[in-house]
């Protein structure tokens, strides 16, 4: 971990959260808030650019460590968290452990559904009148 690593994180992730804000804005603004449309925008784009990112930088691109970091942790996840979690799964699948990654997805998105609603509870608990 070294200062050159952090800054290209950090700029990345600033980046990647602004296109988030303004992909989720104009996916409300053009189809509505009853459904996070926006939310499924930046978590299908972010996924696909990752599983696209990683597969060019491992065929064709010889990128540096800082400029991986800034573009995959960085952009991508400061753009959406989920496709980090996209590329672990497709990490576990490639090196045949379908089984453990099956777990991994299903464990990850129950535990999260259930924590966030855990997290909501625990508030509302404590300071909902």
């Amino acid at each position: 971990m070294t200062p050159a690593m952090i800054s290209s994180v950090a700029a990345g992730g600033a980046i990647g959260a602004a296109s988030r804000y303004m992909v989720t804005v104009l996916a409300t603004r053009t189809l509505g808030h009853e459904f996070p449309w926006g939310t499924v925008a930046v978590n299908v784009l972010g996924s696909f650019a990752m599983g696209a990112l990683i597969t060019f930088m491992a065929l064709k691109w010889s990128a540096s460590q800082e400029m991986r970091a800034f573009l995959t942790t960085g952009v991508l996840g400061g753009f959406t968290t989920l496709s980090a979690f996209s590329l672990d799964f497709a990490v576990l699948y490639e090196r045949k452990h379908p089984f453990v990654a099956a777990a991994y997805g299903l464990g990850t998105v129950g535990l999260s559904l259930i924590a966030i609603f855990a997290g909501m509870a625990l508030m509302r608990a404590i300071y909902a009148p």
